[in-house]
């Protein structure tokens, strides 16, 4: 069996900053490979990340300088936490050694974040929906505006009723026939 490969993932946001320091942290640490690109994190489409994660092999350990250069939001960090998981790989950050899923606290760590998350999302949710009734319960309108006003309507159901078509009506009103 192969030894486990240290695999460096390295992200900055913007093309004038510099993934120097981290690239040099990572090999210091003793990265056979590391993977760089410049792109927001919170952008879903990140080729570098892709390409990290489908060439894993069991004993990988992903390596990160910081937490924050791998995933965008606790929610991501932890998808991508599964997905290492899937591949019976591990993840390491230099900033933060409590996130060391090579370790069983590491893991305790994650699966802690994992439950705070999910709780986090609950109460998200929860209270959305409340504020969402409460302003329905107020009389507001949620979604995009009618395209047409209440006097329009009624226009474009006299002239619908007194025989001209729906597409006439609709190019008259400059709105798609959909909306009558």
């Amino acid at each position: 069996m192969e030894a486990a490969l240290l695999i460096g993932y390295a992200r900055v946001s913007t093309d004038d900053q510099t993934l120097d320091q981290q690239r040099t942290a990572l090999k210091a640490i003793g990265c056979k490979r590391i993977f760089e690109e410049k792109v927001s994190g919170a952008k879903r489409d990140r080729p570098q990340l892709a390409a990290l994660l489908d060439q894993l092999c069991p004993g990988d350990i992903v390596t990160v300088t910081r937490l924050d250069r791998l995933a965008r939001s606790t929610r991501n960090l932890l998808d991508i936490a599964e997905q290492l998981d899937v591949a019976e790989a591990g993840l390491r950050s230099l900033a933060e050694p409590w996130a060391d899923t090579t370790s069983p606290a590491g893991r305790m760590v994650l699966t802690i974040f994992a439950g705070i998350a999910e709780f986090e999302r609950s109460l998200i949710h929860d209270r959305t929906s409340s504020g969402r009734a409460a302003a329905k319960a107020k009389g507001v309108r949620f979604g995009r505006p009618p395209a047409l006003s209440a006097e329009q309507i009624t226009v474009a159901r006299k002239l619908i009723n007194d025989g001209q078509s729906p597409r006439q009506v609709a190019q008259m009103l400059k709105v798609h026939t959909a909306t009558l």
